[in-house]
This record gives structure tokens, sequence and C-alpha cells, in this order.
């Protein structure tokens, strides 16, 4: 059952006075459910809590971890009819792609979980000493990743489920020991809930502290911009716009010490067509790209988003046909 709050650490709390539904577009109306925009005070409580999680969570065995990280596979299970049910709702999406990005998202913790243990990520270098080397001794000189501290992702709106709320970038910041506060998307939020309850569940059977992980709800900026200016946040996962990872990129370059921003941005994916190739196959190819452009409900980062060719009677033949091509579909 959806209970439109955010999850602060362990728990529910709905603080705010802003409040929002997501949107049904099968049936082209709101979905029942309202949603609490996260409020000031439960932005700094969330960081406040991934600050304190960091110092324990930090120090948790690459084998505790990757129990972790497994058991949030889990528990995503467990709840995998009434969570792909929202989904649904949320999207419009056929239930066949909903059942594929839930083993994708499901695939990916268990990766994670797996690097986790393996250790190899950490990249370790030892370059031992020679104390004796003429003209000057060699100091001994070692090396490895650690975990930067609090992460906040941000929830795409074309895959509520790999890359948002447990996604990949939440799923690499765990493994890597790094506590994550989700800015969940608008558009999913009850399905980022549901699998924010997954989570906190995984959380409390691993006896993970509190705070290790939240989630934010969120319709407009403003609960993302103070996310980024927050001086105990120490990265960003983003998957979206150009528009909008610039623009958390610029915010994240500006504070006094700067974060990194992994960001996966923009989506226009130019195709150039030679004129012989529209001359000759137009057909072929508007059916090819016809499918292409729709697949997912058009909703494909991947998918063709500008065609580049020719200007002239060749061109006109393949658009109209391309038109006829995505019209039957």
């Amino acid at each position: 059952m959806l209970t439109g709050k955010n999850f602060i650490g362990n728990k529910l709390s709905s603080l705010g006075n802003v409040t929002f539904q997501t949107f049904n577009p099968e049936l082209n109306k709101n979905n029942n459910q309202i949603f609490y925009e996260a409020s000031d005070d439960e932005i700094l409580e969330s960081v406040n809590l991934a600050k304190i999680a960091f110092e324990s969570y930090k120090k948790t065995t690459p084998k505790e971890r990757s129990k972790f990280l497994n058991s949030i596979a889990d528990e995503l299970v467990a709840v995998s009819d009434n969570l792909l049910q929202v989904y649904c709702s949320e999207t419009g999406l056929p239930a066949g792609r909903s059942r594929g990005e839930l083993k994708r998202t499901i695939g990916q913790l268990r990766s994670f979980a797996d690097l986790a243990l393996d250790g190899s990520w950490v990249e370790a270098s030892i370059d031992t000493a020679i104390p004796d080397r003429e003209p000057i001794p060699k100091p001994d000189l070692r090396k490895m990743m650690i975990p930067l501290g609090p992460i906040v992702v941000f929830g795409a709106s074309n895959f509520p489920l790999a890359y948002s709320t447990a996604g990949g970038d939440t799923a690499s910041a765990l493994a890597a020991g790094c506590p994550v506060i989700v800015k969940s998307h608008p558009m999913h939020a009850g399905t980022g809930e549901i699998v924010s309850g997954a989570i906190i569940s995984a959380v409390k059977k691993n006896n993970m502290p509190n705070g290790v992980f939240s989630n934010l709800n969120s319709r407009d900026i403003n609960v993302g911009v103070q996310l980024v200016n927050h001086t105990n946040v120490k990265a960003i996962g983003f998957t979206g716009s150009l528009k909008g990872g610039r623009s958390i990129y610029d915010l994240a370059s500006k504070r006094d010490i700067p974060i990194p921003v992994f960001a996966e941005m923009g989506s226009t994916n130019p195709i150039i067509i030679m004129p012989d190739k529209i001359k000759n196959d137009y057909q072929e190819l508007a059916v090819k790209f016809a499918k292409s452009i729709t697949v997912g409900s058009g909703q494909f980062c991947t998918n063709p988003g500008m065609i580049i060719s020719i200007k002239g009677s060749e061109m006109d033949r393949f658009i109209e046909c391309l038109k006829l091509e995505i019209n039957k579909i």
C-alpha cells in the first residue's frame, strides 16, 4: 500500500505542505495517491543521517555490502506484483516491459554485489620502498579507491526501475560504501516508494545504519538544488536531459568545494543517411526507423532523434513513408 510519504532514513515522513499526483497515460488521468514533497527540514535530516551513517557504513566489509545488495534484490522480488502494477499505472508501458526492466534492475544489483565481494574495484596499487636506492631512497607508495561519502541520485523519467531508485547509480554507490539519497522522479513516485520500502527492509534485515538510504519526493527543482548545494553531499548521479544535467553540474562546480557529477545527459542520437541509401532503400529504412523510434513507447534514450540527409524529393519520399509506418504501430 502506498503512503505518499518520504523515506527519511528508515522513517516515513510527510512534513511538507506541497503535494502532487502521478499521471496514468493509459487512462489519461491522475492516479489517486497523493504524494508529499520533501520539506526543508526533511532534506536536512536525510543528509545529516547519511553523514552519520557513512562513518559506519564505509567500514562494512565487502561480504556485508554484497549480502546487503543481494538482499535488496530479494526484497524487490518479494514485492514484484504490487511494484509492477504501480509501475504500469504510472508509465502506461506494457507488463512485458515492466517485467523486463525489473529483471534488469535485479541483475544490476546482483552484479554489483558480486563486484563488491570481488574487491577489484578498489584498484589497489602497491609500490614498495627501496630504502637503499641511490642517490635517494625510494618511498613506499600505496593507493586504493575509497568511498566518497553521501551520494545524491536523481531518478530518470524513462526507466523507473533500472535508472532510478535502485538502479545502477544507487547500486554502485552502495557497493562502494556510500550512503544514498534518492531525489525521486515525480512521474513515478509510487514506483519509487515501493522500491524504497524494499531497500529499507533490506537495511533493517542486514543491520545497516539508519540513513544509509533515503528517498525524497519532489515535483520541482527546489529539493534537488538544496541537495546538490549541501556540503555533506559528496557526489551526484544523474540520468536525464542535457538541460537538467548541465544545471546540476553547474551547481556542483560552483560549490566552495566542487563535487563530481556522474551524468548521462541527452538523447538526440543523430543518424546520417547517405543519398544512394535513401534513394534505393527508403521503404526498408522507414520500417526500421519506425520500429526504433517507437520502441518502449518512444522512451528509449537510444532511439533516433535526428535524421540528417540531403534535402530533396528522395528525402521527402522517405519522410512520408516513415509517417505511414509510424501510424501503423
